[in-house]
């Protein structure tokens, strides 16, 4: 059976698994990305704190010399791995890069629509702050606990 599928990955890297990588075969190895495992380490959902931690954290360890350790997927790995603080398994998401921004742009504005009518009292200062400071995953969550649904991306 494969370990390869996006959970059992971000799995490995909270939980700190350094022989992870050692224990993918040959046509594991060729499939695994720890590009994405960069990727997804830099988000996770939950208390800013925690989201400012990971990101913190990856931009320390690993992005700094990441595409330097281009001919060394293990190393690159292994600098994964310490970007978790051993809290158990987080929930990450995909950070979308500038070119998705027209996408994100129009969906965070369905967003912020969507919290200026269940928040009047905010301004929309007090708004983009509160999005940007949880989280667009948390606004989601926040959104469908009030029994909302989403609006289409």
């Amino acid at each position: 059976m494969s370990k390869l599928d996006l959970n059992t990955e971000l799995a490995a890297l909270d939980h700190k698994e350094r022989k992870f990588y050692q224990s993918l075969d040959d046509q594991e190895r060729k499939k695994f990305s720890t590009y994405l495992m960069l990727r997804y380490s830099a988000s996770v959902s939950g208390h800013p704190d925690l989201q400012a931690y990971y990101l913190m954290a990856t931009n320390e360890n690993v992005n700094k010399h990441f595409f330097d350790l281009s001919k060394h997927p293990e190393l690159q790995w292994l600098s994964c791995t310490t970007v978790s603080p051993g809290m158990g398994t987080q929930r990450h998401y995909w950070h979308n890069t500038k070119k998705d921004s027209k996408n994100t742009d129009a969906y965070q504005k369905k967003l912020t629509k969507m919290v200026r009518e269940k928040k009047p009292n905010l301004s929309d200062e007090e708004i983009d702050l509160w999005i940007l400071i949880n989280g667009i995953p948390a606004i989601e969550q926040w959104i469908l606990d009030h029994g909302d649904e989403l609006p289409k991306a």
